[in-house]
């Protein structure tokens, strides 16, 4: 078991002067995923969040966990609205359909229809344009209109749609574009048609509406909550659960193949937070979003257990491994292979998957003994005999009993209170690196108490509503630990992502949202991932403290071998007053200058909607005589210290980097564009690949690459926060060193970035060397505005 090494104290510590000498050599590579996402459908976070469709209950899905109903529609005009299981139904996915008559009160010249009420309401925004559709089964001859209207009957947008009487499921298409913003969601979109073109009855199912997506994709995200994402720089992305994968009683988990293909064959599926999934947000969507945002996907598999505590047994799991087999074939096999032809019929190439986690948290409910009995290791079996250089990740690993065979990694939540999280800078220092740990799930949840060192979990217990200041730079002293020993730890990413603010399961949560866009909120904790995640450390080097050490302030230092920067992080926590601070990095000199970024708020402060308390300060800071970095950090601060080559004095000149390894852990992740070679448990390197002499190619600049960013908008600055390469049948990959460019409304600005071999290598296992795809490579970014057009590509 992980045990926590150091003692637990809410006393303030004297603010005593630190004094610290970074070596240029002998510390340890670090990993390159640092820091990621984690998702799964809580808080309305994917139906009603992230997943972009606007209507609720839009195909009247349900089970025996949660009956199909009529919820968030009503009648208009004197209608009669009931559910029918017709002979012909839509699909055998979507049997159930809404029926629509006339009322007893309608007559001949009356307007009859419904209404939904969207995810707590839709939000109207001039120039969006929304694609809107509907099936329609039974005898209806007109027009169908479709608006857009407030709670006070102020019609927004409209548009028109002629059906016809039909012995079959049509459907009908319709896009609509507002002139005007509604100042609020309090808004419903309706639909109405004259009761004399109603012959009877008539039934609708699958009724969806669009707004603009990210990236323009179909069955889309949402733009806001996506640029949200993308503004913590994500290096991995842990899907589809969580919870939420498992189900909460036979038969019902989530089955992948339940999830894929076109919205009418996708039944949906009782989640486990109190809703119906509509499974819209499938295996491809999720893929899609790890592409969109350049993360590295950590898919993880059902391992056999409920959360009523039914587990599979051991006699019939094998069906469940091979649902696992061939969903990952279906992610990565190719056009001969069963399920990658499948997916090659939907239109998609192949995803590269190079870390699977086999369950969730499968200690919960009197799951373990039977995990580490029989479950896991049917799974890492046949996976790890399909796919050797795949990342098998247990989905706990601090239980007795449960520790993952050799070859694997394990994944370590940790929710806590601030005085828990504060005294866990160490908490890995003594850990093995035999087996890495994901750190899937963490999140300082409630405030502290008297006479309290960890979060009561019983009904009720007391949550914070949303993360608070000096509950999120405790997170980020439990971050910076797992920086410092970043050997021997994969990733860290907070849980969960999101809350819907009209209804939620689980708070505190990084993210808050409502259907109304001007009420997205970024949390204190938000900020903090930002400014640690934004600036990645890629060698940690070692420190040797002269003055002062840990404790009221926490720090790591290192290098970064793709900027050549050197790098400090630090978190001051419940001190006396300010810290201060000289630092030395060897090799830097007199004269070199730094950017001192650090982060302050009130110490109880959480960010109210659609606002934020969180203060962001820089300064320059130069070298002096001895080459000593001098300056002072408040209580309760998260700061970054980065001393770019270019700036670095007249000491060593790290402008080469490529003259460095990467970060190897203790194999080689599966991930061969960025690992080669073959290394033993111990993480030691036995043998290299043929080319490996030949590594340092890999920094060669292959082309300089121009583009031109340009905001069409009218009114408003926009601020691009990330440019991605897009390789030809590879996914996208952020290019790392983009700084952040405003750009006015009506203009734009050239960019223009050096193209390494690095950054478009793939291993190729067959030929044993580095290979560089044909193609075009286009270049694509992330902003934070609709109105960005960015364009420019590299042939190769």
């Amino acid at each position: 078991m992980l045990s926590k090494l150091l003692s637990v104290s809410a006393l303030a510590a004297v603010a005593q002067a630190v004094s610290v000498s970074v070596a240029s050599s002998g510390g340890n590579a670090t990993s390159p995923y640092a820091y990621g996402l984690m998702f799964e459908d809580i808080n309305n976070s994917g139906d009603g969040g992230v997943y972009a469709e606007l209507i609720q209950n839009r195909a009247f899905q349900g089970d025996s966990v949660f009956p199909k109903n009529l919820d968030f529609w009503n009648p208009l005009g004197g209608a009669k609205l009931s559910l029918q299981n017709l002979s012909t139904p839509l699909s055998h996915a979507l049997p159930t359909s809404m029926q629509v008559a006339a009322g007893n009160s309608s007559n001949s010249s009356s307007t009859i229809g419904f209404s939904n009420v969207g995810f707590w309401g839709f939000p109207i925004v001039e120039g969006w344009e929304y694609k809107g559709s509907f099936w329609v089964y039974g005898g209806l001859d007109g027009n169908v209109t479709i608006c857009l209207t407030s709670d006070q009957d102020e019609e927004y947008v409209e548009a028109s749609v002629e059906v016809s009487s039909s012995s079959e499921w049509m459907q009908y298409n319709y896009t609509f574009t507002p002139s005007t913003s509604a100042p609020n969601s309090n808004n419903t979109l309706n639909f109405t048609f004259a009761a004399s073109d109603l012959s009877g009855s008539v039934n609708f199912n699958l009724l969806s509406l669009f707004p603009p997506t990210y990236n323009d994709r179909p069955n889309g995200n949402r733009v806001d909550l996506m640029e949200a994402m993308a503004g913590l720089y994500p290096s991995f992305f842990r899907m589809p659960g969580g919870n939420n994968i498992e189900g909460l009683l036979p038969p019902y988990w989530w089955n992948w193949t339940t999830t894929t293909g076109p919205l009418e064959d996708r039944p949906g599926f009782p989640g486990t937070w109190g809703y119906e999934n509509t499974n819209g947000l499938g295996l491809i969507e999720y893929l899609l979003w790890s592409q969109d945002l350049g993360m590295e996907p950590i898919l993880a598999v059902w391992s056999g257990l409920w959360l009523n505590g039914t587990t599979v047994p051991e006699d019939e799991l094998q069906t469940y491994v091979n649902s696992a087999l061939d969903e990952i074939e279906f992610c990565m096999g190719d056009a001969s292979t069963t399920w990658g032809a499948k997916r090659e019929a939907l239109g998609y190439g192949p995803f590269q998957i190079n870390f699977v986690e086999v369950g969730n948290e499968d200690s919960l409910n009197g799951g373990a003994p039977t995990y580490s009995a029989y479950r896991f290791n049917a799974f890492f079996d046949a996976i790890t005999a399909a796919y050797p250089n795949m990342t098998i990740i247990g989905s706990f690993y601090d239980i007795d009993g449960a520790t993952p065979p050799f070859n694997a990694s394990g994944d370590f939540h940790e929710y806590a209170i601030p005085v828990q999280m504060s005294s866990q800078f160490g908490f890995f220092d003594n850990y093995t690196s035999a087996h890495p740990l994901l750190l899937g799930e963490y999140a300082v949840i409630e405030y502290d108490q008297p006479n309290t060192t960890e979060p009561t979990w019983t009904v009720g217990s007391p949550r914070a509503y949303f993360p608070f200041w000096y509950g999120s730079v405790a997170e980020a002293i439990f971050l910076l630990g797992a920086e410092r020993n970043s050997d021997k730890i994969i990733g860290a990413s907070y849980a969960p992502s999101f809350q819907n603010l009209n209804r939620w399961e689980w708070i505190p949560d990084l993210i808050e949202y409502d259907a109304y866009p001007g009420h997205t909120t970024l949390s204190t904790s938000y900020y903090m991932i930002q400014l640690l995640s934004g600036t990645r450390i890629t060698e940690n080097l070692p420190m040797t403290i002269t003055e002062g050490g840990f404790n009221p302030s926490y720090f790591v230092a290192g290098r970064s071998d793709v900027t050549g920067a050197h790098i400090a992080k630090f978190a001051v926590y419940n001190s006396t007053g300010s810290v201060p601070f000289e630092f030395t990095f060897a090799g830097v000199s007199s004269g070199a200058t730094g950017n001192l970024t650090y982060l302050t708020a009130p110490m109880n402060a959480s960010n109210p909607v659609a606002g934020n308390l969180v203060t962001k300060h820089e300064q320059t800071v130069t070298a002096g005589s001895n080459g000593t970095f001098t300056f002072a950090l408040p209580e309760y601060s998260v700061a970054v210290l980065e001393i770019s080559a270019t700036t670095a004095g007249s000491g060593h000149n790290y402008g080469n980097p490529g003259s460095r390894h990467g970060w190897k852990g203790w194999k080689s992740w599966g991930r061969d564009a960025h690992h080669h070679g073959t290394f033993n448990q111990y993480g030691q390197v036995v043998q290299f690949s043929a080319n490996e002499t030949t590594q340092s190619d890999l920094f060669d600049t292959i082309a300089t690459v121009s583009a031109r960013i340009a905001n069409t908008g009218n009114y408003s600055t926009a601020e691009v926060t990330q440019l991605y390469l897009q390789i030809p049948g590879a996914g996208t990959r952020a290019l790392r060193g983009f700084a952040k460019m405003p750009i006015a409304p009506g203009t734009s600005k050239p960019v223009t970035f050096s193209l390494r071999k690095k950054d478009i290598s793939q291993w190729d296992t067959v030929s044993q060397q580095w290979v560089q795809p044909k193609g075009t490579y286009q270049v694509m970014e992330g902003a934070s505005v609709l109105d960005i057009k960015l364009s420019g590509s590299y042939a190769l």
